[in-house]
């Protein structure tokens, strides 16, 4: 079996469960578009761009986990506090479609496994965390940087349980579940703690330099303004 060096590689996962969660994948980003329309203005677009390249850029740091998988930062935690879970989520699937197409990273028959996992399971997973722990932490720089890496390391050990899932409906190898799953899950930790350092470092230095380009921000702080719902409202 070749090892890719990222991401799942092609005949880990059999025919039929690679078409079902392409078709899972291609389902999720055409409501992620629709719902970015509303998103996307002359802020956000060019923060959308430089979110797509970093996340090209620390996915490249990457460790093999299985024979023809490997763990490496995902950046869904990132990607949706800059810039919010329906546009974060299409610049993880931009990444993973340019790494798939252009360099072999993972394999053509798994990019709807891929997408599912890392740009649709991870980034739904940190909006959900990051959305929780705003109610509680103070939203400025520093529980900005609390929030970016507890939902790190959460979202990337989700995130990764998805192959899990993928592996017990079509896994096409004779490695136990249970060994995949945990094997999985204490490396994505290591790997979540990693990518939480590295998240809440780039979104506190955002948030001081220029907050109101930070979609966390901007939308929690709004959503729980009551002046601002009045006005809304009126």
């Amino acid at each position: 079996m070749d090892v890719v060096a990222m991401h799942i590689a092609n005949g880990i996962i059999n025919g039929p469960v690679s078409m079902l969660f392409l078709v899972i994948a291609v389902a999720g980003l055409a409501v992620c578009v629709w719902r970015a329309k509303a998103d996307l203005d002359d802020r956000l677009a060019p923060m959308a761009g430089l979110v797509a390249a970093f996340i090209f850029a620390v996915q490249m740091l990457n460790f093999q986990v299985l024979p023809g998988v490997s763990g490496h930062l995902l950046g869904g935690t990132l990607a949706v506090i800059l810039v919010g879970p329906w546009v974060g989520a299409l610049c993880v699937a931009t990444v993973l479609i340019v790494q798939c197409l252009l360099f072999a990273d993972g394999g053509v028959t798994a990019i709807g496994l891929n997408i599912t996992n890392m740009a649709l399971i991870g980034t739904a997973a940190a909006y959900l965390l990051v959305a929780l722990l705003l109610r509680v932490l103070p939203k400025n720089a520093r529980g900005l940087g609390a929030t970016a890496f507890i939902a790190s390391v959460i979202g990337v050990v989700l995130a990764s349980q998805g192959f899990v899932l993928q592996y017990a409906l079509g896994g096409t190898t004779d490695l136990s579940l249970a060994g995949v799953a945990g094997t999985l899950a204490g490396v994505h930790v290591l790997i979540g703690i990693g990518e939480g350092l590295i998240a809440a470092t780039t979104v506190v230095t955002v948030a001081r330099v220029r907050p109101d380009l930070v979609y966390a921000l901007r939308h929690f702080r709004r959503s729980s303004n009551p002046v601002y719902k009045a006005k809304v409202a009126a």
